[in-house]
């Protein structure tokens, strides 16, 4: 017969894992897209650190997020949402852009470190 649980430690551990997911979750950063604009265009985040970057699409159209800086490329269809996950990311700035409307949808993240404003 096989034990799962065998020590009071794992059953603690278990107990945390699936209670409390929010102790582990990412920092979110939420841009807008409205009117093929990003809202906010500039999105400031620590150096070193993972980041959850989510977009929600206002738009009645769908558009799709480029970024060779940070090597991302995602479809947000219309009316709905997508997260990609960006980071841990050096001090500097890392362009993006809606492929759609490249003339109107351009943002950009600016990793900073801790203590520079």
């Amino acid at each position: 017969m096989t034990t799962y649980f065998r020590s009071p430690m794992t059953l603690l551990f278990g107990f945390f894992a699936c209670y409390m997911p929010s102790a582990w979750a990412l920092p979110e950063v939420v841009v807008e897209i409205k009117s093929h604009l990003f809202y906010p265009q500039e999105v400031i985040v620590p150096e070193g650190q993972k980041i959850k970057l989510t977009f929600i699409n206002f738009d009645n159209t769908p558009e799709e997020i480029d970024s060779f800086s940070l090597n991302r490329e995602k479809v947000i269809f219309a009316n709905s949402k997508g997260t990609i996950f960006i980071g841990p990311l050096a001090p500097g700035e890392y362009p993006f852009f809606g492929e759609f409307h490249p003339n109107s949808a351009i943002g950009k993240v600016v990793v900073k470190s801790e203590g520079v404003n």
